[in-house]
This record gives structure tokens, sequence and C-alpha cells, in this order.
């Protein structure tokens, strides 16, 4: 990562919006992001330990099938259950000892018994293993009192996979059980999509580092670090990170740099209609394509989509709130889209107030939020603040995802259904 120094749907109403006022539902906008945006080009083959959080570009294919060999289920003995003639107990021989590893020494002969282990493979003339709790060993014999059920405690070849299946799809983002999946199809290296490239630039003069010495209209910056953290992906490679001052000829530059240079331009701060919102018009100036420009949300209104040159850019607002928010919202699936991950993977759900709600109608607001409990009914229950600043986010760590209060909401009685997205989701 090059570090450039400070260069001098929906249910929840997501649909409803006034057109004179040119801002476009959440829906909509997430529309146009799939339309207008598209997986970047180039993959590699990786080693599978390497491969955590990165995506798939290929199926992932068994090259074998799963487990290889019929075995044991659990540590027992081995028997052939249709020699047991009358109705018992019956007395087996103990002939063999097959522990997980060993080849079996050859067919079991009929009224005998193999002692067996748990993965050793169940050897010829068995069709069931008694657990080693059900039975009594004397000596060198096994005493059993039930009869036992054909097929029984035994893991058949292939149960788990056959040859040539597909066990995952491409564009499956790898965690912890894909893995599991992979390394049981023998896919010890796996063709992924490259990493995303993305550019970074948190824009005002104000900004300045966290924890430096301020002046009296200096604040710290907060979005940098935010989305940094956020970026600290294996599908992600940040290029550079920059600070702008509110100079448009230095804009122009950074971003003129970075559309040549990465697949994704973020950009914070910078895009409301103010004498001071300079990256709207350095975008213009550089022949950027705007998808869209204001969503009728709260916070993150001025929340705004295009492409320039040879990158997609989103621009996020400059308090800290909204620009986590909106990149929840929009980020997150552009970000899978440029990856060429699977879409629908970020869902909502419904959930229920804890509280009454009541605010002014006409955006859907976003708010964080966190899951308290469950009702009486097994839903979950959320807790929320009653008013949201778009720059506070000192409440922001207590929230486990963010709820969608629909924009023509004037009052939610306690207990009402409303969506909720998590923050953390495979």
């Amino acid at each position: 990562m090059t570090i450039v120094q400070r260069i001098d749907t929906g249910n929840c109403g997501c649909e409803a919006f006034d057109a004179a006022s040119s801002l476009i539902s959440i829906d909509e906008a997430l529309r146009r992001i799939a339309r207008n945006a598209a997986p970047v080009d180039g993959t590699e083959t990786a080693p599978l330990s390497s491969a955590t959080g990165r995506v798939l570009a290929e199926p992932v294919r068994a090259a074998a099938m799963t487990p290889p060999f019929d075995n044991a289920a659990m540590d027992g003995y081995a028997l052939d259950s249709t020699a047991l003639e009358g109705d018992g107990p019956w007395r087996l021989s103990v002939v063999e000892r097959i522990a997980a590893g060993d080849a079996a020494a050859g067919q079991v002969a009929r009224r005998t018994a193999a002692r067996i282990f748990t993965g050793a493979p169940v050897p010829p003339g068995v069709d069931t293993v008694v657990k080693q709790e059900s039975v009594v060993r004397d000596g060198a014999t096994v005493i059993l009192d039930r009869r036992p059920l054909p097929g029984h405690n035994i893991r058949r070849a292939g149960g788990d996979m056959r040859l040539g299946e597909t066990v995952l799809r491409d564009g499956v983002r790898l965690g912890a059980r894909e893995i599991a999946a992979c390394a049981a199809a023998g896919a010890a290296r796996v063709h992924l999509r490259r990493a995303v490239r993305i550019g970074l630039l948190v824009t005002g003069s104000e900004i300045r580092q966290t924890g430096a010495s301020r002046e009296a209209a200096q604040i710290w910056d907060v979005n940098t670090p935010v989305l940094c953290s956020e970026f600290s992906r294996p599908d992600v490679d940040l290029v550079k990170v920059a600070q702008g001052v509110d100079d448009r000829t230095e804009l122009r530059r950074c971003v003129a740099d970075m559309a040549e240079t990465v697949d994704l331009i973020i950009t914070t701060g910078g895009i409301s209609v103010g004498e001071e919102d300079h990256v709207k018009p350095v975008l213009e100036a550089l022949g950027a394509e705007i998808h869209f420009s204001g969503v009728a949300i709260k916070p993150g209104k001025p929340v705004s989509f295009g492409r320039v040159r040879k990158a997609v850019w989103l621009g996020l607002p400059g308090n800290p709130l909204s620009a986590f928010v909106t990149w929840y919202v929009f980020g997150l699936p552009l970000l899978d889209v440029l990856s060429g991950r699977l879409r629908g993977s970020r869902k909502r759900h419904h959930v229920v107030t804890g509280k009454p709600i009541c605010r002014k109608p006409g955006r859907c607001e976003i708010r964080p939020a966190r899951i308290v409990g469950f009702d009486g009914q097994g839903r979950e229950v959320v807790d929320f603040d009653d008013t949201v600043s778009s720059a506070h986010v000192a409440r922001l760590p207590y929230a486990n995802g963010l709820l969608f209060i629909p924009a023509e909401a004037e009052h939610l009685p306690e207990g009402a259904l409303i969506e909720f997205q998590p923050f953390h989701q495979t």
C-alpha cells in the first residue's frame, strides 16, 4: 500500500421518493450500481492455504469421491449382521484389529468380528459396525444382546462428494466453511479473481491526522482509519490513500492519477452543493459519467456513484457516520460486484422495535441499532437511539447493524416489524 501525503427494495419504504427533488431510492441506487459496474479483469491461481477471503473465479469440483472408501463412523466392531442366527445373545470371535490409516487384512469371516476404530476402512464381508458401548468384550470374543441394523455406523464411499461434483460455484467468497469443502474436494490450489484495486481520497482542508495537534477550526480524521479498516481484506488491494485540501487543481490531479491506476475510487466529502464542495466539479471536468447523485436517505443523502476513465467512483459524504452508513449500504454491494462475488449475498431481515419511533417522514432513515433479545414469538428485538447525528460515532461500537425506518413512517409503535441489516455477513 502506498500512502500519499496530504496534497496542498424494499419494504422499508426505500422506493418512496420525491421525483422533483432528483433523489432516488436505495433500491434504485443499488440497481444502478449493479448495471454500471462489472467484475474486474484478471485471475490467478493460489494455494488453498492463502485463499481465505478471496473470490473464486472458477468452480471447485471434487477430484475424487469423499470419503474414498467405506469407513467406520465410530469405534466398535465390524461384522456381518446376516450371519447372526436366532434371537441372541451372540458371541463372536474378534479376528482382526483395524485402526484409521490401516488397510484391512482381508474379508471378515461370517460369525466373526473385527475390532475397528473411527475412520478405518470397513473390510469386505461386513455390513454393519456395532459401537463399542453396545457390546461386552470377553477376552478374544465379543457378546451382542441386540441384532444390529445393516449399514449402521458406516460412512459410505462418495457419501459426501462424488467424483467431478461441483462443490462450490464461481463467485463464492472463501471463508472457513468453504475452505473445508475445498480441502475435502482435494483442491490444493484454487482459481481466484484478482483483488480489487482501491484508491481512497479523503477531502477537507479542516481534516488533521487523528491525534495530531489541531487549530480551533480543525477536526481529527475519522474516515481514513475507518475505511482503511474496511479495506483490510484479502480481496482488496488498497493502492493509494490521500488526503486532499479543498482545492480543485490538487483534487483533479489526485483523482486523475487514481483513475488510471485503480478499479474503484472512494472519496469522502465535497459532494454536496456548497461553494467548497469540489469533488463533483472535478469529476465532471475529467469527463466522468455520473450514474446517480443523491439518494433519499438520512444520513447520507449526497452519496454519489459514477465512472471516471478506467475506474468506478463512489462518493461518500464527509460526516463520519454518513460515510460509514453509505459505505455499508452502497459500498459493500459495489465491492461485491467488482470482486465477482455472487449477487444477493447481503440481506436485510425483519426485526421488532423495542420502543416507539417518532420522526419526520420523507426519507428512509438509517440508524445504527443493536439486537437486545427476542420477543415472545422468537423474533429479534432491536434497541436504537432516538436521534442520529451524521457526525457522531461514539455509540457506533454498541450497534451490530443498521435499522431502516420507512420513508413514509412518522410514528411506529413498540413491537413494529422493521428491516435490519447486520454489519457482519458472510
